[in-house]
């Protein structure tokens, strides 16, 4: 086998999927809506966010050596020499496909003295109050200083808060993701022993919605992978404009035992249409279970509902 430098593989990889196809094969990239692309031989291979995944083969990467390899067969010579021998020819224009704002530092909010009205929040939306008290001790969610929100915090690899969402608790609809939030690291409980089963949910409160369902039935809701993917990237009309949530992308490459999804998406068009998606990508290396609510717009309202607990409507601001 051919010697390569190390330092020579490093430059090569260096170029990410999206920088490679733009440069040296522009008519593969089809862009199915604002910075993701599919490559038109494999149209459940999506490129989003600097990462590529191709759900028909749960497989992954960021670079182009790992496409070439894992996508197009080449050995790891070959797909090296590739990406030198193009770079060689013409010195590519670099792709960073939104990942400044990723980069950013984490602006997390003030932590209140204490967490009380966040708390009479959660529990006025139904939420198990063992579960609330386990999320507080477990630094998953706090209590904004300034304004009362409820924060959620999402940890990355090293458990370093990477992710923050906040939620008014009070009447008023205001929700937003801190500055510098990673959506990588979005809110999630993972289980406390070795699952194969990930549930996703598109918000925090339907997370701890299904929680406390578990609950509910006496189940032991801290042997489950909940994941909330931070909202979907899903229109109401047309199915093709659906992206790839980062968050799942992540969970999936770093919990390769995982090979069972159970979708909890919202009742409405959008979710809908992000549930068949889902379904189409995942089908071929996961089991996947569309498990929509049968009443309610959402797990939080099924949740209410089923307990005869009156929902409080939220205001715009």
């Amino acid at each position: 086998m051919s010697y390569i430098a190390p330092e020579i593989v490093a430059q090569a990889r260096e170029i990410d999927l999206l920088t490679y196809l733009k440069n040296y094969e522009p008519n593969q990239l089809k862009e199915v809506c604002r910075n993701t692309y599919v490559t038109k031989e494999h149209d459940s291979l999506k490129i989003s966010n600097g990462l590529w995944y191709w759900f028909s083969k749960g497989i992954g990467g960021k670079s182009a050596i790992d496409y070439l390899m894992k996508v197009k067969n080449f050995s790891f010579v070959n797909a090296v020499q590739t990406v030198l021998g193009n770079i060689k020819v013409q010195a590519p224009v670099k792709y960073e496909q939104q990942q400044k704002n990723e980069e950013r530092k984490l602006k997390i909010p003030i932590k209140a003295v204490n967490n009380d009205k966040a708390i009479n929040y959660l529990l006025s939306r139904g939420i198990d109050k063992e579960i609330i008290k386990y999320c507080i001790q477990n630094k998953l969610i706090y209590q904004e200083e300034k304004t009362n929100n409820v924060v959620f915090i999402g940890y990355n690899d090293d458990k370093i808060p990477s992710y923050a969402f906040c939620r008014a608790t009070n009447k008023e609809r205001f929700m937003r993701e801190a500055t510098g939030s990673n959506k990588r690291y979005s809110f999630k409980i993972k289980s406390e022993q070795k699952n194969n089963v990930v549930h996703l949910f598109e918000s925090s409160i339907d997370l701890l919605s299904y929680a406390t369902l578990l609950s509910l039935e006496n189940k032991n809701w801290r042997a489950e992978n909940l994941l909330s993917l931070g909202g979907i990237y899903s229109s109401k009309y047309d199915l093709e404009k659906t992206k790839i949530p980062v968050s799942l992308i992540e969970f999936l490459e770093k919990n390769a035992n995982v090979d069972e999804v159970h979708l909890h998406l919202d009742n409405d068009l959008a979710g809908k249409n992000a549930t068949t998606f889902f379904e189409q990508v995942l089908s071929k290396k996961y089991k996947v279970f569309n498990n929509t609510v049968p009443y309610g717009k959402d797990v939080n309202e099924y949740l209410c509902l089923k307990n005869n607990k009156k929902i409080e409507k939220e205001r715009t601001r």
